[in-house]
């Protein structure tokens, strides 16, 4: 490994430490932090560990905004507040994807891929974060029904705006760092991931109902009796679907570059 290299890595356990302390990430979540670090590091130089950290950050701060009306929701999803690996990987995973193509095969096409992708990942999380503080009923994206908060699927008009800024906050940061970057665009195609996301969860996400209390969950245990399943495909969760949005929204942007 070069010396850029092992600065890489040390500025990603930065990071990854960081979590740890303010209980961001539990310990598999911070490991799968470094090695996003480092192939990131490697493809895009600062520039895109500089993103990768707004992202963390900006996340971060919202999860932590507003944390007692949040405490009732907890029980509806499926994981705490602390990421583990495979949340990491499910919001990072198509970045480091596009940053191992952009070093094997490189190509400016990789960078566009790379912020729309972080943009998708910062506009749900916004999305999540900050929509939960909406005092609106929120509506099933489906059919646009009133639902409880927390449910997947549901939005509100405060979650739809907070998604366009945090793809929006992406874009910006990226046009300071490199040159021919569309805020626009990006703030688009970052939303339209967060959109894809929220379909998904309302038609494809698994929904189990607690037989002891009555609340419908996406945990598969609740009370401490297993949860029965009523809606939505079991093998899909909330990290399938962010990986899954992800990837469909910067595979459509490959189409838009195609016929622009």
């Amino acid at each position: 490994m070069t010396e850029n290299e092992w600065l890489y890595v040390f500025a990603s356990a930065v990071v990854a430490i960081g979590g740890l302390f303010v209980r961001s990430l539990s310990i598999s979540g911070a490991m799968a932090t470094v090695i996003v670090g480092m192939i990131v590091g490697k493809a895009f130089s600062w520039k895109g560990l500089m993103l990768l950290g707004v992202f963390f950050v900006s996340s971060s701060v919202w999860s932590k905004i507003g944390k007692k009306r949040k405490q009732k929701l907890i029980e509806k999803v499926e994981k705490g507040e602390q990421r583990d690996y495979i949340q990491v990987f499910a919001n990072g995973g198509v970045a480091v994807l596009i940053s191992f193509l952009a070093i094997v095969h490189p190509s400016s096409l990789w960078l566009d891929l790379f912020i729309i992708s972080i943009a998708a990942a910062n506009a749900d999380t916004w999305a999540s974060e900050i929509g939960s503080l909406s005092r609106q009923t929120p509506r099933l994206l489906t059919n646009f029904k009133k639902v409880e908060a927390g449910t997947s699927g549901a939005v509100t008009l405060l979650g739809l705006l907070a998604s366009f800024l945090g793809a929006a906050f992406i874009g910006a940061v990226s046009a300071i760092q490199w040159k021919d970057i569309s805020i626009i665009t990006i703030a688009f195609f970052g939303w339209f991931g967060s959109l894809l996301d929220t379909l998904f969860g309302a038609v494809w996400q698994a929904v189990y109902r607690c037989p002891v209390c009555g609340i419908e969950t996406e945990r598969k245990e609740h009370c401490r009796q297993p949860t029965v399943h009523i809606k939505g495909c079991r093998f899909v969760n909330n990290d399938v679907v962010n990986a899954l949005s992800i990837v469909c929204c910067t595979t459509i942007y490959i189409f838009f570059t195609m016929f622009r």
